[in-house]
């Protein structure tokens, strides 16, 4: 079988990659004698968006994504290509705009793709990411993103915590996701370049990161819940980020 995180497969999934992110689609295959009524709007968007189909044997489309219920319909994607992070950061000029998530191993792709979401939908200017124990960009990233990947940058960083120390001399403050925070998202004013820290869906944020934090922050929890899934406090986070960002410019 093919590398199957070129796929993605399933009529909604493809549709809503066409709606949301045609640039990243390739080529679309339909399975042969698949009613054409049923997939009238993936038709319809693949010529709108110049993007080419052809129909394939049954066979085909278990060679390219295996046993799974594609529905008879398969997308190729261009996978998001990583930016190296001494590169990007030789480009970026923050300001009090400036906001970046660095994710410290999260390593569900379907977290990675709602914060990838998230973040696109935010406004926040980049992604960063540890090169090791992190979940890769594929297709079950580019799935739940809903074809958001790539439209901000994801950067890559060999160590995150010496990423850190250089965004701290490249003016960001660092802001860590830490349920034992008196802190809440709230109490700080985000008026300078910021850079949240989400850590690993079991484990947190790692010690030594949250050491290299300015400070930490924390969502109110009630009815003895202890936390949020990562990729629902990224969220959180971001559109209160977003939310000053608004309040300051009336």
């Amino acid at each position: 079988m093919e590398n199957s995180n070129h796929y993605i497969y399933g009529r909604n999934p493809v549709e809503e990659q066409l709606q949301q992110g045609a640039e990243s689609v390739d080529k679309i295959y339909i399975r042969k004698g698949i009613q054409h009524s049923q997939i009238a709007n993936i038709l319809s968007l693949a010529s709108k968006n110049r993007i080419p189909y052809t129909e394939v044997p049954g066979k085909k489309l278990y060679d390219l994504v295996g046993g799974v219920n594609d529905q008879g319909v398969v997308a190729s994607i261009a996978q998001a290509e990583y930016k190296e992070f001494e590169e990007w950061l030789e480009k970026v000029e923050p300001d009090a705009q400036t906001a970046v998530l660095l994710l410290d191993e999260i390593e569900d792709p379907h977290n990675f793709g709602a914060i990838l979401r998230t973040a696109a939908g935010a406004g926040i200017s980049a992604v960063i990411v540890p090169k090791h124990r992190q979940a890769p960009v594929n297709a079950a990233v580019f799935k739940t993103s809903a074809g958001t990947a790539g439209r901000i940058p994801i950067v890559r960083a060999v160590n995150l915590n010496q990423a850190i120390l250089a965004l701290k001399d490249h003016k960001f403050w660092i802001a860590g996701l830490d349920q034992n925070s008196d802190s809440m998202i709230w109490d700080q004013t985000y008026d300078v370049p910021m850079a949240f820290v989400i850590g690993n869906e079991g484990r947190g944020m790692r010690k030594k990161t949250g050491e290299h934090c300015d400070f930490l922050l924390s969502l109110p929890m009630e009815n003895r819940v202890e936390s949020l899934n990562a990729s629902v406090s990224a969220a959180l986070v971001c559109y209160e980020w977003k939310r000053q960002k608004v309040q300051s410019k009336k």
